[in-house]
């Protein structure tokens, strides 16, 4: 039987529809999800440096949601093959920033909302930076020595950076960092958003780097 002109162009359209659909499944990465893994009670992470190893142990009762990240970026195997871009070797040490553009925007729009801080900003201690209210993403800073300030440091009407973890082996390993740099990265961030570990090895030669991060237990 023929169809009417309407059915025929319902179905056309349809059919188009359809394939779009499928054509945006097959090209999105399967890996990469909003929904972050539930980490359990304690993780600890083997970090390999080019400087030496250390291990952060998160403790998901300190802050859930910052464990949660922490643990699904770990598995995901985010924190492999990035710089270490900040090294104030008497406040803290900054990192994690994708070497892939693509999948440091995806975790840009995946931003956590905020906790309380219940950990006092001590040395080893490790938290998420943020940049206002409800910021926080990737990128894991480590006190590098007693940080009162930190615990109720005001942005944006947020109280302080809620610690999740700590350096428990290898705090020895971040006064071995280059440090001449300091924090003049900082205000560059937006640079390795756009162009990964190139623009920091074109333009911050000899900053040391992260191998690779995997769950140890």
């Amino acid at each position: 039987m023929k169809l009417k002109p309407f059915h025929a162009s319902f179905i056309i359209t349809t059919l188009l529809v359809c394939s779009i659909a499928f054509a945006l499944t097959i090209n999105t990465p399967k890996e990469l999800s909003h929904q972050d893994l539930r980490a359990p009670e304690t993780v600890q992470v083997l970090f390999k440096t080019n400087k030496g190893n250390f291990i952060i142990q998160s403790n998901r009762s300190w802050a859930p949601l910052a464990a949660d990240r922490f643990y699904t970026l770990v598995k995901k195997g985010f924190y492999s093959n990035i710089y270490i871009f900040r090294v104030e070797k008497d406040y803290v040490v900054q990192f994690g920033i994708s070497d892939n553009p693509k999948e440091s925007r995806f975790w840009d729009k995946a931003r956590l909302k905020d906790e309380p801080v219940i950990q006092k900003h001590k040395k080893g201690m490790v938290a998420f930076a943020r940049s206002g209210k409800n910021s926080r993403t990737t990128q894991l800073f480590v006190n590098m020595q007693n940080n009162i300030k930190l615990d109720t440091t005001m942005r944006e009407g947020v109280h302080g950076y809620p610690p999740f973890g700590k350096v428990i082996s290898g705090m020895d390993v971040f006064f071995l960092l280059n440090d001449q740099y300091a924090k003049r990265i900082l205000p560059l961030q937006d640079s390795i958003y756009l162009y990964g570990n190139q623009y920091l090895t074109q333009h911050f030669p000899g900053l040391d780097k992260i191998i690779s991060a995997t769950i140890i237990h």
